[in-house]
C-alpha cells in the first residue's frame, strides 16, 4: 500500500441521541437513511434541523445516522462563527465544555448547553490499513494535497484506528475550499 488517502470532506451536520430525536421529530420517530457515507454503517438522513445561535440561524442542516449517545453539532468555523457560536476544534465525541446552540426540528427544539465543536481533521483507518501504512492510533501526521493551484499541507491530523472504520481522511468545507478540492482527492500521508 503506498502513504496516499482519500480526502472527503465533511459538510456541517448535527448527531442526535434518541431522546432528542423524539424531541426534534415527534414521538416514535426514526431516522430515514437518505444516502450511505464512506463510514460503514453511517448515513445522511433525511431528517433536517435548524440550528440557531446568538447571531443567527443555519436552516437545513442535515442529520447523520444512526442515533449516538450524545448530541452532537459539527460545523466549520466559519459557520460557528456566522451564527455567533464559540465552536472549539475537537475531535468528534470530545464535546465537554464546548460551543452551546438550539437545535429546531418541525416538532420540538432542544436547547444544548454544550456540544458544538469544530471537528479536528482525521483520518479514519482499520487496524490493518494503519499496519500498511505505519500508522497507530492517535498518531499525528501531515497529508499533503496537490490541486491545481492551491496544494498545501494540512499538519495536525489525527489517525484514529478502529475495527469498523473505512480508510479517509475528514476535512471540513472551510479546510476543503483552502486546498481547492473538487471531484476525488487524495492526500499523501507525511510522518
Amino acid at each position: 500500500m503506498d502513504n496516499k488517502v482519500l480526502v472527503e470532506t465533511s459538510a456541517r451536520h448535527v448527531h442526535v441521541t434518541e431522546q432528542d430525536l423524539e424531541t426534534l421529530f415527534g414521538k416514535g420517530a426514526k431516522l430515514t437513511n437518505k444516502k450511505d457515507l464512506s463510514q460503514p454503517g453511517q448515513f445522511a438522513c433525511v431528517e433536517r434541523v435548524t440550528v440557531v445561535g446568538p447571531k443567527r440561524e443555519l436552516a437545513g442542516v442535515t442529520i447523520l445516522g444512526p442515533t449516538r449517545s450524545a448530541t452532537q453539532v459539527e460545523l466549520s468555523l466559519t459557520d460557528a462563527r456566522s451564527i455567533g457560536v464559540a465552536a472549539p476544534i475537537r475531535e468528534s465525541g470530545d464535546i465537554k465544555g464546548s460551543g452551546a446552540c438550539k437545535l429546531v426540528g418541525p416538532c420540538g427544539e432542544v436547547e444544548l448547553s454544550e456540544g458544538v465543536i469544530a471537528a479536528k481533521r482525521h483520518i479514519h483507518a482499520t487496524p490493518r490499513d494503519a499496519e500498511a501504512l505505519g500508522l497507530c492510533d492517535k498518531q499525528i501526521v501531515k497529508v499533503k494535497v496537490d490541486s491545481d493551484g492551491r496544494s498545501l499541507v494540512f499538519d495536525d491530523v489525527v489517525v484514529r484506528v478502529r475495527g469498523d472504520f473505512a480508510l479517509a481522511m475528514h476535512i471540513d468545507t472551510d479546510e476543503s475550499n483552502a486546498a481547492g478540492c473538487a471531484g476525488e482527492v487524495y492526500g499523501e500521508i507525511i510522518k
